[in-house]
């Protein structure tokens, strides 16, 4: 009976203790993936009801569109923070800034991000600044779609772009842009003879990719610097400076002296960082020397970059470039936690930072999935198509003319609708009286 009394203590005394460790762990961990604020003053007073019809006063998202920028404010949105491995969820590197002066740049282009940044319902007018770090695929792979298709997203201003030089001429930017005007050669040929063509205007910078602290843009009240990175050489890093604020952007690098240099105290710093490199082992089905080439050497590994936030001190480090799933981003954050303790954010597609020398507020965008182009921001100048794109006789003999006939009537309703004169260019060819 002493035994079995006994046994019944130790029972009861092992199971509070475990009841006791089993809520304390839970409690840290949530105090480890949930940041909780203390209550202050106005958080204690009596709720105040808020109107049925009048807008809410307070969104914890943002929705693109329905904010006004202050004067020396600067917003950041990441519209892709994946990887070169397609996915639905994260679409490959690219970082938008808006500034309160208007001017707006788009830092990197991969994969998937046209996609992104044409969710923000932004007329593409107002986005003709693209600075690319590198010319990977996952860096620069959705620019040719940005640029070629801009007429018929309602763009009529020409782009500007920045790149690096190459250790070979064939290697550089301006090399990759006539490369990529003659891969789409017929598209630019098609596509600009059917509406206004003065979107695809086109103006190539070039810049030393060596060059230490290098400014390559300097206009209305705007500095964009760069630094150089070390990823396969050829790569580099940007700093943008307005106003007294500052936000860095890695692209593609292993931590160096050059950002150890130049962006401290930055109050933005977005920096690649790694997976582990099991996990690039076990979900990307690399072998264990290409997982630490490439997640170590050709890349920042989670523990140094957080070592590069420690002795840079941003206001905000931003981590990116990483598949930021339930799993994979616990450990991340552990591995960073390592050897940084400073304010941290595991960035999204379409997380956003509002930025003033005040604060730095991080929020989630909500993006429009069914999106249509945004309007154009001055009158079109609609080419004559059929003497701006000389078709093959070929082509032309192809037209099947009772098809025809049911688009001809299609385009009359159209003319009466809108008080035009419009005339069927292929489908007329049919009824034109032959010689």
């Amino acid at each position: 009976m002493n035994y079995h009394r006994k046994s019944f203590v130790r029972g009861v005394i092992y199971g509070a203790l475990a009841a006791i460790f089993s809520v304390g762990f839970f409690a840290a961990w949530l105090d480890f993936r949930v940041e909780v604020k203390p209550a202050t003053a106005a958080s204690a007073e009596s709720p105040s009801e808020w109107s049925t019809t009048k807008p809410y006063p307070v969104h914890d998202v943002y929705y693109p569109g329905t904010e006004e920028l202050e004067p020396d404010e600067m917003r950041v949105i990441a519209c892709g923070t994946g990887m070169p491995q397609p996915r639905l969820k994260q679409a490959a590197a690219c970082f938008l800034v808006e500034l309160g002066n208007g001017d707006k740049f788009i830092f990197d282009m991969g994969e998937g991000s046209f996609e992104r940044i044409t969710a923000l319902g932004i007329p593409l007018d107002q986005l003709n600044k693209a600075f690319l770090g590198h010319l990977h695929l996952d860096h620069a792979g959705d620019f040719p779609a940005f640029y070629f298709t801009g007429p018929v997203n309602n763009r009529l201003t020409p782009v500007r772009v920045w790149g690096p030089s190459g250790v070979k001429p064939e290697w550089g930017t301006k090399a990759w842009i006539e490369n990529m005007r003659k891969m789409w050669a017929w598209e630019a040929a098609t596509r600009g003879s059917a509406v206004d063509p003065r979107g695809l205007k086109l103006e190539v910078n070039e810049f030393d990719w060596t060059a230490v602290n290098n400014v390559i843009y300097d206009e209305n009240g705007v500095i964009v610097r760069t630094i150089p990175a070390i990823h396969g050489d050829q790569t580099v890093s940007f700093i943008l400076e307005w106003k007294g604020l500052k936000f860095a952007f890695s692209s593609d690098t292993l931590p160096n002296k050059w950002w150890l240099e130049h962006t401290k105290d930055v109050d933005l710093s977005v920096h690649e960082c790694f997976i582990p490199p099991e996990f690039m082992v076990s979900k990307y089905g690399m072998a264990p020397s290409e997982a630490v080439f490439v997640g170590t050497q050709g890349h920042t590994a989670a523990q140094a970059f957080g070592k590069i936030m420690s002795l840079t001190k941003p206001r905000r480090a931003v981590c990116y470039h990483f598949q930021n799933d339930f799993d994979t981003a616990p450990v991340v954050e552990n591995a960073i936690r390592k050897t940084y303790d400073g304010p941290l954010d595991l960035a999204m597609d379409f997380m956003v930072w509002n930025v003033t020398k005040e604060k730095i507020r991080t929020r989630m965008a909500v993006p429009n999935h069914e999106n249509f182009p945004a309007p154009p921001q001055r009158a079109k100048q609609p080419p004559d198509s059929m003497k701006a794109y000389k078709w093959t006789e070929f082509s032309l003999g192809g037209v099947e003319r009772e098809s025809a006939a049911v688009t001809n009537a299609l385009i009359e309703e159209f003319n009466k609708k809108y008080g035009t004169n419009i005339k069927p260019a292929l489908t007329g060819l049919p009824f034109l009286k032959k010689p």
